[in-house]
């Protein structure tokens, strides 16, 4: 087992202890572990190590909501972006991807400054990060400086939540794992729900700027618990850092996004597309090639031969591209083509919320009695089908009838990420689960990327020349929009046939015994 040190901040600094009388050391060796005897009587805790695990949740929760609230909570604000920075709504959507593509980025790296430089410091420095970005986000007088301060938010975010995630699973035994797990995806939930109602709200009465000011404090009260109660978890043996894998995937990956968001918008000719589309997908070849051959790849691509992890990441990759698009282009529909204020398209946002969470209750007992194969090829056209239904909203749509197809939406897309998420790591060594979770979670920022993306760039096509002010051929390009996002959704769920009737039993069936 790789040695770590603990080192608690204030009264509950604590020297290194690798007997099996530290507690914190003997909970890790347990969990990683597995042939110990679990009868054995475990040593009383002490205070400092009580007092760690009491408030560690509550140090990650708070990161999390503030995440969450602010990347849910910009959606509501981009029409009036675009109003205060003289630029059209679709082409804002630079605002969105370039947060999410940065996240995709910058997580594979995470890990490794972790180990390398300790999860305290590396967390408190994530936070820091991101609450100077959101100040820089705010103080914003162009798109492009919205933009890179946007990047700069997601680089601190790609720290913050996989180092805050880690730090949960080395200071809980895995008997407590699942319950401080809990408790942490809750902020994950609450920050979409009330985000696009705290975005309305704001942009309502003040301006766009303030929506990230909100961060501020947050960030301060994160960083008030982080120094008081964030341990130290670090590797005395770190691996070396697979510097030209960073480089070829990263640059692979901005340069793939980037044509997308400047795709359709004329801003450059066919042949340099060409081109450089051509050098990003030699890019992530040629990282390809490398992960195959380096001793300590970014990302390792073996990972892929496991049949359930690898339809968990590239269906799932697929069946969000459709999906990814919606939280950018809803509120377009809503504010621009029913022509509601912001906080009333961000009261709309808030069923898809409370059904994901609602969804989380019985997601378990769902997938125990279908299994695995049969919830996501059927689930995953259910969500197609209810992206095909907001083709026909439009003004005189009665209001509860967006509030059903908002709430089947959340309902179904919560048990489509719960069942995606979980089967990842069914058949996953345990000694690979942190690359497992590395490479799934740059796998689903970027297919988020990829879906924002494509939604405006779809939508961007229907409309062809004819002005954004134009509220009746906007709504039409829209409605468009969601039928082809629609298609592909129901086309992705093919890619789950290739599971097998009994895949992800030992999840799905150890969680209803479980509970």
């Amino acid at each position: 087992m790789v040695a770590r040190t603990l080192a608690l901040s204030g009264d509950s600094m604590m020297t290194a202890a690798h007997s099996p009388k530290d507690p914190v050391t003997f909970a890790a060796h347990l969990w990683e572990n597995q042939t110990m005897d679990t009868t054995a009587q475990l040593p009383e805790p002490s205070a400092a190590e009580v007092a760690a695990k009491r408030y560690l949740p509550w140090v990650v929760a708070t990161a999390l909501f503030m995440e969450q609230l602010d990347s849910t909570i910009v959606n509501t604000a981009i029409p009036s972006m675009a109003a205060s920075l003289q630029v059209t709504p679709l082409s804002l959507k630079a605002v969105v991807t370039s947060y999410v593509l940065s996240l995709a980025v910058a997580i594979p790296v995470s890990g490794w400054m972790a180990d390398r430089f300790g999860t305290r410091r590396v967390f408190m420095s994530a936070i820091t990060i991101f609450t100077i970005a959101s100040i820089l986000c705010g103080l914003s007088v162009n798109s492009p400086m919205l933009v890179a301060a946007r990047l700069l938010q997601g680089f601190g975010a790609a720290m913050m939540m996989p180092v805050g995630r880690l730090a949960i699973v080395r200071t809980f035994p895995k008997s407590e794992l699942l319950a401080a797990m809990n408790f942490v995806i809750i902020p994950a939930l609450i920050g979409p729900l009330l985000g696009p109602t705290v975005g309305g709200l704001i942009v309502h009465w003040m301006t766009w700027r303030e929506i990230f000011f909100v961060n501020v404090p947050v960030g301060i009260a994160a960083l008030y618990l982080a120094n008081k109660h964030m341990p130290d978890y670090r590797s005395e043996d770190t691996r070396p850092l697979d510097f030209i894998g960073l480089v070829l995937f990263g640059t692979g990956v901005a340069l793939l996004s980037w044509l997308l968001e400047v795709f359709g918008e004329h801003r450059l000719d066919i042949t340099s597309m060409s081109v450089l589309l051509l050098i990003a997908c030699s890019l992530l070849a040629a990282y390809v090639w490398h992960a195959r051959e380096a001793a300590y790849p970014l990302l390792r691509i073996a990972l892929f031969k496991v049949r359930t992890f690898r339809v968990s990441v590239m269906g799932g990759f697929i069946t969000r591209i459709g999906v990814g698009g919606l939280p950018f282009l809803l509120p377009l529909l809503y504010q621009l083509g029913l022509g509601l204020p912001a906080w009333q398209s961000g009261l709309l946002m808030m069923p898809s919320a409370a059904a994901a969470m609602f969804m989380k209750f019985i997601s378990a007992r769902v997938l125990a009695r279908f299994g695995y194969r049969q919830v996501l090829t059927v689930n995953t056209v259910l969500i197609g089908i209810t992206i095909s239904l907001f083709s026909f909203v439009q003004q005189g749509t009665p209001i509860y009838v967006i509030v059903m197809i908002s709430l089947c939406l959340g309902f179904f897309n919560s048990l489509q990420f719960s069942s995606m998420n979980t089967i990842a790591y069914a058949d996953v060594e345990g000694n690979d689960s942190s690359m497992a979770s590395t490479i799934a979670s740059s796998m689903q920022q970027l297919s988020v990327s990829f879906g924002l993306a494509a939604g405006s760039l779809i939508t961007g096509w229907y409309l062809g020349d004819v002005p954004q002010s134009n509220r009746v051929a906007l709504t039409t390009a829209l409605h468009y929009a969601f039928l082809t996002l629609a298609v592909m959704t129901v086309l992705s769920s093919i890619t789950f046939w290739s599971l097998r009737k009994t895949d992800g039993e030992s999840i799905s069936k150890g969680s209803v015994k479980e509970t």
